[in-house]
């Protein structure tokens, strides 16, 4: 254990807080917790990468620590009836794809593939982007149904297209095509 993994472990922990805030409509400190776990994901990876603390632990409980939060986040936003609930199945149902996916190739003995595609960086991109908007106009009063709109649409857009990306990845490991999801 090190100091990047206790910021991580900081970050895993912070997830319950963060959903009672939402569920206790207390938006406001909801959105700066949010701030305050993208900025600490930051520092971690700073911290783990300049001083040479890079561990096996560390690189699975940051991924993690930042699935949790987005995940929770989602699905409490959902139940708050703050994000369409559309919305919040299909990140879901993803995120349980790549899971799975990763069971899969682990339990047919394939070779696992952890680079991350392009199109799944801009869809975690929007996901936060979209939680980060969404508690900033319903906690401070910050912004318009446009934009509002325009990143659930986004958002919906590239988490298909990741999704799809991933099971075509899978498809080509197993048929032993590529090296895995």
């Amino acid at each position: 254990m090190n100091l990047a993994n206790l910021i991580t472990l900081g970050r895993l922990l912070a997830v319950p807080l963060a959903v009672w805030l939402v569920l206790d409509a207390r938006l406001t400190q909801a959105f700066f917790l949010f701030v305050l776990a993208g900025v600490s994901d930051a520092v971690d990876g700073y911290i783990a990468k300049r001083y040479d603390q890079r561990t096996e632990f560390g690189a699975v409980l940051d991924p993690l620590a930042d699935k949790a939060l987005l995940v929770s986040l989602y699905v409490t936003l959902g139940i708050a009836q703050h994000l369409p609930a559309w919305l919040v199945i299909l990140i879901v149902f993803r995120d349980v794809l790549i899971v799975g996916g990763f069971i899969l190739a682990k339990l047919l003995d394939l070779p696992l593939r952890f680079t991350p595609m392009l199109i799944s960086k801009i869809n975690t991109g929007l996901q936060i982007a979209l939680v980060a908007y969404a508690l900033a106009r319903l906690g401070l009063g910050f912004g318009g149904e446009a934009l509002m709109s325009a990143l659930i649409w986004l958002t919906a857009a590239t988490t298909v297209a990741s999704g799809s990306a991933y099971l075509v990845r899978l498809g080509r490991t197993i048929a032993g095509m590529e090296q895995g999801p």
